[in-house]
């Protein structure tokens, strides 16, 4: 999803943060460095575009949180700083805020949610703060700070809604600039838009031909939603995948400056979001951590509309948790769309898999999965590598030719978190129970008896026909769960789950699901 942002034409709010950037110049370099520009010589390739990474992924923290985070406590008043700091993070912001007050000699407190990254966790450990892990999320963690800092009279240094935490993160606009590039368009990940706003305020103001994008990914996209509506909404629910840019609310002073000097806002998926991480590594060797890509899955994105253009994406951040590797190194194929998962029936009789392999000549064949469950006919997931979409239109062309009959699954949720792992399990088809198992998809938060809670919530009242977790190494794994619902009242089972503590979604006639799995 593009949006275009109808700016407001002044600088009412923006034109206080010229000043404050320049005194915020003055300080981060205590323990910030003037990040390089890389040119990623592989991808302005691929993408027909000159592209350019700001590389704040080199910071000491390998993220550009120190930035902000330091200005903001450098900033405040010698008894504010007496009294102790204390935040709140899902990581980045937590660890700049333990290196400022390290190096200021500040005692420090941080909550973090319980769901944040192990080795997020124990770098700000390291770096001297104490920590207290609360809530599931970056909004539960802000409630439990707020209430300390009030009981302890602490200094609360929020991640992203304080001006000079903006000016702070502006100084990268800045740098942007001076490295002498003539950009036509950048790209800046957005979480609670403390650096979209600090990038824009700058940017806007001394070069205002260059076209200033907003980035977030899909399943978190607060600014998004407060462009659309024109308030700031608070999301029920975000997606933790991209943990650094997880937040459930724009903050009310980045969303002043947003609106007068950002000009688009665009949202991107996880697959894209993977398949960028691979594109910074391949040109320049750096794991970054999915928060860190966003913008350059937003900029890859738009490369479908332009060529030969000047175009930088801020990555953001390298915090990455190596848990998430596998997850990332799979998605990114699809991400990138080169990889196309297809569901094709073929007969139940000898030579039929090789008749099949035959169809797909030299194609890259990345996964084939099947097992019997029919006398008469057999569905087969397989995983093909395409060069191009004419490619696998081509392909499509030819199965239909030799009247396969298939579907394409390559966007399939079901297919794509649980199927791919887990075909071959079938309902026995004696049991006339089969017909009435309901299928449901969810998510699970990764936490230490999680599993247990769910089940003694659920209770004994139904059956579980079907059970598949998998984490992808975030903070929550997706659940597929099948259920024998024997009740006529079919909300009886929905009420039920809705007290389980975990949201899910009925899949119960997903394609995927009735090909493999029914």
């Amino acid at each position: 999803m593009r949006l275009k942002i109808k700016k407001t034409g002044n600088f009412r709010y923006s034109k206080k943060y010229l000043k404050l950037i320049n005194a915020a110049e003055k300080l981060v370099y205590d323990v910030a460095i003037d990040s390089p520009t890389s040119h990623a010589i592989n991808l302005s390739i691929k993408e027909n575009n000159n592209i350019y990474l700001k590389r704040e992924d080199l910071q000491p923290i390998f993220s550009f949180k120190n930035r902000g985070a330091y200005n903001k406590i450098f900033n405040l008043s010698e008894e504010q700083k007496s009294n102790g700091i204390i935040a709140a993070s899902a990581g980045n912001h937590a660890q700049g805020v333990a290196l400022a007050c390290k190096k200021l000699k500040i005692p420090c407190n941080i909550v973090m949610p319980v769901t944040a990254p192990e080795n997020k966790l124990k770098n700000v450990k390291r770096l001297g703060a104490k920590v207290t892990q609360f809530g599931e999320n970056l909004a539960g963690a802000l409630v439990k700070a707020d209430q300390i800092a009030k009981k302890k009279k602490y200094t609360f240094v929020h991640p992203f809604d304080d001006p000079y935490t903006i000016a702070g993160q502006g100084t990268v606009g800045k740098e942007i600039l001076a490295d002498g590039i003539d950009y036509d368009i950048l790209f800046v990940p957005v979480g609670g838009g403390g650096l979209l706003a600090g990038i824009a305020a700058w940017v806007r103001q001394n070069k205002k031909k260059i076209k200033i994008v907003g980035v977030e990914v899909d399943d978190s996209a607060c600014l998004t939603e407060a462009i659309k509506t024109n308030k700031r909404v608070l999301l029920k629910k975000v997606g933790l995948f991209a943990d650094g840019v997880a937040v459930s609310q724009v903050g009310k002073s980045n969303l002043d400056v947003i609106k007068e000097c950002v000009d688009e806002v665009m949202t991107v998926n996880i697959d894209e979001v993977c398949a960028a991480v691979k594109d910074i590594f391949e040109d320049t060797r750096i794991l970054s951590e999915p928060s860190g890509a966003v913008a350059l899955a937003g900029l890859k994105q738009y490369t479908k509309r332009i060529k030969n253009k000047n175009l930088l994406a801020v990555s953001s951040g390298a915090n990455i948790n190596f848990q998430k590797l596998g997850f990332i190194v799979e998605r990114s194929e699809l991400g990138e769309n080169r990889e196309k998962i297809l569901s094709i029936k073929i007969p139940e009789k000898p030579g039929s898999f090789l008749k099949l392999a035959k169809v797909f000549g030299k194609l890259a064949v990345t996964e084939f999965n099947y097992r019997k469950a029919h006398e008469k006919d057999a569905h087969v997931l397989v995983g093909i590598r395409t060069t191009s979409e004419a490619s696998f239109s081509k392909l499509k062309q030819k199965l239909k030719k030799l009247k396969y009959k298939f579907s394409d699954y390559t966007n399939n949720e079901i297919s794509n978190d649980h199927l791919r792992h887990m075909v071959g399990g079938r309902a026995s088809s004696n049991n006339d129970s089969k017909d009435l198992e309901r299928i449901f998809n969810g998510e699970f938060p990764e936490t230490p008896g999680a599993l247990l809670s769910f089940l003694e919530n659920f209770g004994n009242n139904w059956n579980i026909s079907l059970f598949h977790y998998r984490n992808i190494g975030s903070a929550y794994g997706n659940i597929l769960i099948g259920i024998e619902d024997f009740n006529s009242d079919k909300t009886k089972l929905i009420k039920h789950l809705d007290k389980s503590g975990t949201v899910f979604k009925e899949e119960s006639n997903n394609r995927a699901y009735l090909d493999f799995l029914k």
